[in-house]
């Protein structure tokens, strides 16, 4: 039987619009809090960074946007979209026709997506969420929330709750022995916005991710000297593609006169830490311990990512996943949510969810893997997407996006920032068509 729910989506970024319109489609009511002046989430490019560059200060003026300046996809136009709202072609770009394209690209995507799935009237920008309560005898879910232009606050209830807030804002730091003792500057990639202020400085980039990699290519073309140290076995070596750029084992600590002792003994005196580590998942709004609990970036209980088990379905995350396609993902989740909010697809009872998280967690443990990973997705991108698949009625889908995907993960990792402009789309576009008819000849 179908459930017509009113449903608060807290977060107007990807996953939020993206989880609003597949609730709408299902006729539930919708309303979306978004804290900012602006549909996008993270895409949205803020040029002011933060009174505290590592973004620790609780009293700091907080900047919602992680994004730089000059900051294009990773991953190619093809698989940035929907399954029936692509991203646009070169020939119909919103004025940035490469396949790895600007922010600028994305966020007008973003804006036409909500334009054209009818989601105006179910924004509030400047509404920021300050608590979410238990249900109470009732079964509904009280929100409280801000009105940040005038300073009022209003409470409202509604059936379910949908998080979508992200987790590109709250800066996440390593424990760096002796740290009191550095003398120079430090900064978290939050806050870095254009190269430009390293400008013929020596810097250590802790942190050899997608954001290492690209930020260290970027500055590399002003500063002095990059050093980058990641947790990976590398040998202090020079990048090929760059004639200032070294690679470094982790960092052992700072020295008594203030220079990076990195694991292998080897000193260096620098300029500057750019840490390139990662964000903390934060819900501010949510009561710790009662509606969800943060252990080391693991949030928890989710089943399957998306649904607390103890408050399914009425409390659910879309977004939560990383280190797989973004956009896909987070359609597929929102499918799922709508889907099962709507009586559709069902959940399985509280203990099977429960012995699935612990499961999880068990499999995590046995196969080495830390709690900070327990989101990231790769390399069980496929499965996830094909059982999520399944669950709302679609067929698995075609394996071309996940060769995609790794495609530019590979490039990615080559630390050759050519790799973008130098995509063969002819290849994927033949890959693409071949898996295309192959699909259409199945129901011939």
């Amino acid at each position: 039987m179908a459930r017509w729910q009113r449903v608060a989506v807290i977060g107007a970024g990807v996953a939020g619009l993206t989880a609003a319109r597949e609730l709408l489609l299902h006729g539930h009511s919708v309303v979306i809090f978004e804290r900012g002046d602006r549909l996008g989430g993270t895409w949205v490019y803020d040029s002011r960074t933060e009174s505290d560059p590592i973004g620790q200060d609780p009293s700091r003026n907080i900047v919602h946007g992680s994004l730089y300046r000059s900051l294009r996809t990773n991953l190619p136009r093809q698989i940035m979209g929907f399954l029936d709202y692509p991203f646009p072609g070169p020939e119909r770009s919103y004025g940035d026709p490469r396949t790895f394209p600007s922010h600028e690209e994305v966020l007008a995507f973003i804006e036409h997506f909500a334009r054209d799935s009818g989601l105006g009237d179910s924004v509030r920008l400047g509404a920021q969420v300050l608590r979410v309560a238990q249900p109470g005898p009732e079964g509904d879910w009280v929100v409280e929330w801000r009105d940040l232009a005038s300073g009022s606050v209003a409470t409202e209830t509604f059936g379910a709750v949908v998080v979508c807030t992200g987790h590109t804002t709250q800066p996440r730091l390593p424990d760096v022995p002796g740290i009191e003792r550095w003398r120079g500057k430090q900064i978290h990639s939050h806050n870095y916005r254009i190269a430009e202020t390293f400008k013929d400085q020596i810097v250590v980039i802790i942190g050899k991710g997608t954001s290492g990699i690209d930020i260290s290519l970027e500055i590399s073309t002003v500063a002095k000297e990059v050093h980058i140290s990641s947790r990976s076995e590398d040998n202090v070596i020079k990048l090929d593609s760059r004639s200032n750029i070294w690679l470094h084992p982790t960092i052992k600590c700072i020295s008594e006169d203030g220079s990076v002792i990195f694991r292998d003994g080897t000193p260096l005196t620098a300029d500057v830490i750019l840490y390139c580590t990662g964000y903390e998942y934060q819900f501010p709004f949510l009561e710790a311990g009662k509606l969800i609990s943060v252990n080391d970036n693991c949030v928890g209980p989710l089943y399957k990512h998306v649904f607390h088990p103890l408050w399914a379905p009425w409390l659910s995350f879309v977004g939560i996943t990383n280190k797989a396609i973004p956009f896909l993902l987070i359609e597929l989740q929102s499918k799922w949510v709508a889907s099962v909010l709507s009586g559709g697809a069902k959940l399985p009872g509280k203990e099977e969810m429960v012995a699935s998280v612990e499961e999880t967690y068990s499999f995590m443990g046995k196969s080495g893997v830390p709690k900070r990973h327990a989101h990231a997705l790769y390399p069980y991108q496929p499965e996830y997407k094909d059982w999520l698949a399944a669950e709302i009625g679609l067929a698995p889908l075609d394996d071309w996006r996940d060769q995609m995907y790794l495609s530019a993960v590979e490039g990615i990792l080559s630390h050759d920032d050519a790799y973008r402009d130098s995509w063969d789309d002819d290849f994927w576009r033949e890959k693409i068509e071949s898996a295309s008819q192959r699909a259409r000849s199945v129901y011939i």
